[in-house]
C-alpha cells in the first residue's frame, strides 16, 4: 500500500521518507500532518509533512530515532511499507501575501516548516528562514530550505555553523537589520518555541508555533493532545497544529509532553536489547 519510494539518512538518526501515498498527497496543504503505523502491533505516530509531489503522489516525511516506534521507522528501507497513513489532518497554515515574514525551524522542526515557507515565498512574502541546530552535522535540509526562501540565517549552539547561539539569535539579528517583519512561525522542541514567543511578545510580532503534544487518535476523539490556549482548552489535532504562540500555555504542555517518557525508555531498551541479542 504505502511504500517508502525513496529514503535519505540527513543526519545521525535522522531519517527522510518518502511514501507513496496518492490519496493523502492530492489534497494535502503545508501544515498539516499525518498518522503512520508501521502494523497491527504499532503504535500511532503522528508526523508532520516535510514535502509532498501531488504529480507523482508522494508526501515526503522526516523521522528521528527517539523511541522505539521511530526507531523501527528510520530503520525503513525502499520498498517497506506502512500499514496507515492516513491524512491529510489538521488546519492547514494560513497563507497570504503578509510582507515580510520569517520562518524558524529548529531542529527537526526545519522538516515541517520547509512546505509554509515555500508556499509563503510562492504567495510573494519575503521569506527569512532561520535555521538552528546544536551543531553543524545535525542541520537537516538547508539546501531545501535555501530553495523556499528568500534569505537563510543559521544558528548553531556551538557556533560550528553561522551565529553561535539559539534561534532567538539568529531572529535578533534579522530583527536587528530593521526588517519590518508582519508574522513569524516557529516550529522546533517546545522549549525553543517558547523561547520565540518569550522573544517576540514584547514586540508585538504575530508568532505562530505548530504543537507536538501527545496524540493518539488525531480526530479530536480521545483528547490526549489537549492544550491550553488563551486560558480555553484546544485539541492540537482538530483545532491545530497551529496556534497563537503568544496564547499557549508552554509550562502545562510541556509538563504533559513528559508523562510518557519512562515507558518510552522502556521500550526503546527493549528494542535495543533485542537487536544486541540477534532478534529482529
Amino acid at each position: 500500500m504505502y511504500h517508502v519510494v525513496k529514503k535519505r539518512l540527513l543526519a545521525t538518526g535522522i531519517a527522510l521518507l518518502e511514501v507513496n501515498a496518492p490519496a493523502v498527497a492530492a489534497k494535502v496543504e503545508p501544515g498539516q500532518f499525518v498518522i503512520v503505523r508501521m502494523d497491527e502491533l504499532s503504535e500511532r505516530i503522528p508526523l508532520t509533512v516535510m514535502d509532498f509531489d501531488r504529480e507523482k503522489g508522494t508526501i515526503t516525511i522526516v523521522i528521528q530515532d527517539v523511541g522505539y516506534s521511530s526507531a523501527i521507522i528510520t530503520g525503513m528501507n525502499e520498498g517497506d511499507e506502512f500499514q496507515d497513513f492516513v491524512g491529510p489532518l489538521g488546519v492547514a497554515s494560513e497563507i497570504e501575501n503578509y510582507g515580510t515574514v520569517v520562518c524558524i525551524g529548529g531542529g527537526l522542526g526545519i522538516a515541517p516548516v520547509h512546505p509554509i515557507a515555500r508556499a509563503l515565498k510562492e504567495a510573494g512574502n519575503h521569506v527569512i528562514s532561520v535555521l538552528g541546530s546544536r551543531s553543524a552535522d545535525l542541520l537537516i535540509l538547508e539546501d531545501e530550505m535555501r530553495a523556499a526562501s528568500s534569505e537563510v540565517v543559521i544558528a548553531t549552539n556551538d557556533g560550528s555553523q553561522g551565529v553561535k547561539g539559539f534561534v532567538t539569535d539568529g531572529l535578533a539579528e534579522v530583527l536587528a537589520q530593521g526588517h519590518q517583519v508582519k508574522a513569524i512561525w516557529a516550529i522546533g522542541p517546545m522549549i525553543m518555541m517558547k523561547a520565540v514567543v518569550d522573544y517576540t511578545r514584547s514586540l508585538g510580532i504575530k508568532t505562530i508555533v505548530s504543537m507536538n503534544p501527545i496524540m493518539v487518535d488525531g480526530t479530536g476523539m480521545c483528547g490526549a493532545c489537549r492544550i491550553s490556549v488563551g486560558n480555553e482548552t484546544k485539541f492540537a489535532c482538530v483545532d491545530g497544529p497551529e496556534f497563537d504562540g503568544h496564547l499557549v500555555d508552554f509550562d502545562l504542555a510541556m509538563k504533559r509532553l513528559a508523562f510518557y517518557k519512562d515507558e518510552e525508555n522502556r521500550a526503546k531498551a527493549r528494542l535495543e536489547c533485542n537487536h544486541e541479542g540477534g532478534h529482529h
